[in-house]
């Protein structure tokens, strides 16, 4: 059984979406997944668009294999509910596994369940969330994280990548595909994936630094250090560093290093070329160097994109 649970003012999509992707699993492979949800307070819990969902006591959900915590605005309250937190850290020991979606990471956090794992939230929380809980090894760009028997991911549709990657796990690559089909959703985004477009997400909140990556990423075979971005854009390299990276949430090379393996994974993805080419026109300068940022932020060696280009598979599978 997979029990969900939500909370006042709880993020509609980041229960929905996995609820639906477990719901079709179950159709493909009957008897596969029971999905509860559950709340302190059972009865009708309202999410933050007003729209309620009916939610059963703790007890419940005793018997529970995994446990997913939704997120939204009311997270932060429920990180701090006793009532909440004591049946979290009862769960950790008796359930198989542990998940959040976006900033349910705060309920896990605040229950210990994540002092000395990797986990991610959402990209706008990350800052935040690292104040309060230092202890986390927190992956603010990633999609989702799983460590061990603990996962977290990123916010709203991640939680749809995070119950295809469970699905694949439990059940195997082509009821994953299944169920992705069904969703029409792109098939299992790797875990590595960033949580955004560097350009795209940038477009609605910093136009300058806009400008910039598009200037970066068309000379992606130059340097591109602090010195030179900070050049073209106009400022000292420390306030540039600054400026970006509380625009961004990310640093300037980890900007860059995005930039150049969008651009080597696209052409692996597209046949075009060899990895040494690729590496060169892509920045890596050698393919140790391209290899190894690969294997950090996708857990698959370039070799694995093309081959699966190949077979006609939409990406890598999530690095575990």
């Amino acid at each position: 059984m997979i029990a969900l649970l939500i909370f006042d003012d709880f993020q509609i999509l980041d229960a929905a979406g996995p609820i639906a992707a477990f719901e079709i699993a179950a159709r493909i492979a009957p008897g596969a997944y029971a999905v509860r949800t559950i709340a302190a307070a059972p009865g009708l819990v309202r999410s933050s668009s007003g729209v309620a969902i009916a939610a059963a006591g703790f007890a419940s959900a005793r018997r529970c294999d995994t446990l997913l915590v939704a997120g939204g605005l009311g997270a932060r309250a429920a990180a701090t509910d006793a009532a909440t937190l004591a049946f979290v850290k009862r769960k950790s020991v008796r359930a198989r596994r542990m998940a959040s979606v976006c900033s349910g990471a705060y309920v896990l956090a605040a229950a210990g369940l994540l002092d000395g794992r990797r986990a991610t939230t959402h990209w706008s929380r990350s800052r935040d969330f690292q104040r309060r809980f230092p202890k986390v090894l927190l992956e603010p760009d990633l999609i989702f994280v799983r460590d061990g028997a603990v996962w977290s991911s990123a916010g709203i549709t991640a939680g749809i990548d995070l119950a295809l990657a469970m699905i694949y796990d439990d059940l195997g690559e082509e009821i994953a595909r299944a169920v992705a089909r069904q969703l029409v959703v792109y098939h299992r985004r790797p875990g590595g994936q960033s949580q955004f477009s560097a350009l795209l997400e940038l477009e609605s909140r910093q136009d300058k630094f806009v400008t910039l990556l598009r200037w970066a990423g068309e000379r992606l075979q130059d340097r591109l250090a602090v010195e030179d971005l900070a050049v073209e854009a106009g400022m000292s390299p420390r306030n540039f560093a600054r400026a970006f990276s509380r625009a961004t949430g990310v640093t300037p090379a980890k900007a860059i290093e995005r930039l150049r393996l969008d651009k080597a994974k696209s052409a692996l993805e597209s046949g075009d070329g060899s990895i040494e080419t690729i590496a060169r026109a892509s920045g890596f300068c050698d393919p140790d160097r391209m290899r190894r940022a690969f294997l950090r932020i996708y857990g698959q060696p370039p070799q694995a994109f093309r081959r699966l280009a190949r077979r006609g598979y939409d990406s890598a599978r999530p690095a575990s």
